[in-house]
């Protein structure tokens, strides 16, 4: 059996070490993470944001394009209704996803 590596292997070990050092790293943080029992009340703060911008800014973004749509067409329809309800199941489901993704961990 040859153990000896060839000039390529060399390369590609060399090429691909940043990238296992920065694969390493992110998974030291998230094992220490999962250790973590105590989330604390910065972390109960933190999620309380996320999941409140998570659904804002698609509801904003729907109504900013429900209001353009109602200034440019002239329909028997709101838009802007429209729009921002399909915003908010938008950004209610964008939340829940990342609910879900967070407790996974506990």
């Amino acid at each position: 059996m040859d153990l000896t590596m060839t000039h390529t292997d060399k390369e590609n070990n060399d090429r691909q070490d940043p990238w296992n050092r920065a694969v390493a790293r992110k998974e030291a943080r998230k094992e220490k993470s999962r250790a973590e029992t105590d989330r604390g009340l910065w972390f109960g703060l933190g999620m309380f944001g996320l999941v409140g911008w998570s659904v804002a800014i698609p509801t904003l973004i729907g109504i900013a394009a429900g209001v353009w749509i109602d200034s440019s067409v002239s329909s028997p329809y709101s838009w802007t209704l429209m729009l921002l309800f399909v915003g908010v199941v938008i950004g209610c489901l964008n939340a829940w996803y990342w609910v879900r993704r967070e407790s996974r961990h506990d």
